[in-house]
């Protein structure tokens, strides 16, 4: 697989956010939103095989893990086999994805956090998708402004989602725009920024 970085952090976003994490960033993306905070992710990576992967991740034996990208359901045929691996180990697992291709496969081993594109971002999720998220997983709006957010309570109000949800500022955005919001409109949304931009680490 091609996979961009391994690294540590404490996890910036979504149901854990704040939790020490071991994060496998694989490279190559479907899309190319107007926010993306890893564009060197897009292209290029590093082919490593699924056992160079965990002879990484078997050095710290991490009881999180965290597959992002990119896209990194574009690589789910030689991702699965790793999961199996991480998961018969006992790490808890995440994967980040935008929300344009099936996670179905993979929710076996992992939460999924689905992110959905919001206007400001240029690009469009397949909403379609959300009625595959369960109790466990979680969807993501990262919001600039107003009418993201109101794109975001039409999904919200259109198409059961079972998961936790999240609105998630665009980084140096006025936050106090899209806290009104979610008073004005008593949605059942979790407000995050952005941990590990706050902190200044991964």
């Amino acid at each position: 697989m091609k996979v961009a970085e391994i690294f540590r952090s404490l996890q910036g976003e979504g149901k854990n956010q704040g939790k020490p994490c071991l994060f496998i960033r694989l490279a190559g993306c479907n899309l190319n939103c107007r926010w993306c905070d890893t564009p060197e992710s897009r292209s290029g990576g590093r082919e490593m095989s699924r056992d160079t992967v965990l002879e990484h991740l078997w050095r710290i034996n991490p009881p999180y893990v965290c597959v992002t990208g990119g896209e990194p359901l574009l690589q789910a045929e030689e991702l699965e086999p790793l999961l199996v691996s991480l998961v018969k180990r006992g790490s808890a697992i995440d994967i980040e994805t935008n929300g344009t291709v099936d996670f179905s496969r993979l929710q076996p081993y992992a939460s999924i956090c689905m992110d959905v594109k919001c206007p400001s971002s240029g690009e469009k999720s397949d909403l379609s998708l959300l009625s595959r998220i369960r109790p466990q997983d979680s969807v993501k709006f990262v919001v600039k402004d107003e009418a993201d957010c109101l794109y975001a309570q039409g999904v919200i109000t259109s198409y059961p989602i079972a998961g936790e949800i999240f609105f998630s500022p665009v980084f140096g955005t006025d936050y106090k725009i899209i806290s009104k919001f979610l008073l004005t409109n008593n949605l059942p949304v979790r407000m995050q920024v952005q941990l590990h931009k706050v902190i200044g680490v991964k």
